[in-house]
């Protein structure tokens, strides 16, 4: 467990457009980039292993692409390096954070200073859902799943402790970035448990313009 003591204050930066890290869940990443590549290098020889993920977000006037306010650093808890140079990584979830603003410098990747406070739970115990109705859940999930020709391993869902299911289902069903944004920025599991289920009826109502039932 990190303690919010060892958090630097200024980390590189992963703009990824609809990739959604967690607290205390775990990412797996593919890296080829060249200036990537070598903020994993980088991250690799610090003792944190610290990058942080972070939706970009369209600043008028800007050129390239901005970021939004709000990420989630991960720790490196798992690399390897293919024969032509590229990493495979996991990263584990360590915390939220705001971005408080870019810093200038000589390396290929961006770099910001950020700050941790507010998200102090995110360092913390596992969360629990105490008003968590997982039948219906399961039940609406089951239909969204049907609608987009998806399969799950349906034992595995009934028995995953209620952090590790909807945080998994965050990360991994295909919403928008702003969509992304609003489960990251919950503020509780229970809030982004709602954020979740209005965000697959809204799906299945046809609100993505392919789910007309």
């Amino acid at each position: 467990m990190i303690k919010l003591s060892e958090l630097p204050d200024t980390i590189p930066i992963f703009p990824l457009g609809g990739a959604l890290l967690l607290p205390r869940s775990r990412l797996p990443l593919h890296i080829f980039e060249p200036r990537y590549l070598q903020m994993i290098e980088d991250a690799l020889k610090t003792s944190g292993r610290i990058i942080g993920m972070v939706q970009p977000n369209v600043v008028p006037g800007r050129e390239g692409p901005g970021l939004q306010t709000i990420g989630c650093a991960g720790r490196i808890t798992q690399f390897s390096e293919t024969e032509d140079g590229r990493y495979m990584i996991t990263l584990g979830g360590v915390s939220r954070f705001r971005v408080l603003e870019e810093v200038e410098g000589f390396s290929p990747y961006r770099r910001c200073k950020i700050s941790w406070d507010g998200f102090e739970r995110d360092l913390g115990e596992e969360e629990g859902d105490a008003q968590f109705d997982r039948a219906w859940f399961l039940k609406t999930l089951g239909r969204y799943f049907d609608a987009r020709g998806l399969s799950a391993d349906w034992d595995t869902l009934k028995e995953a402790d209620d952090e590790l299911l909807i945080n998994s289902l965050s990360m991994m069903l295909d919403f928008d970035q702003e969509d992304k944004q609003a489960l990251l920025e919950a503020p509780s599991l229970s809030t982004r448990r709602e954020t979740l289920l209005t965000l697959i009826e809204y799906a299945m109502r046809g609100g993505d313009g392919d789910l007309m039932q």
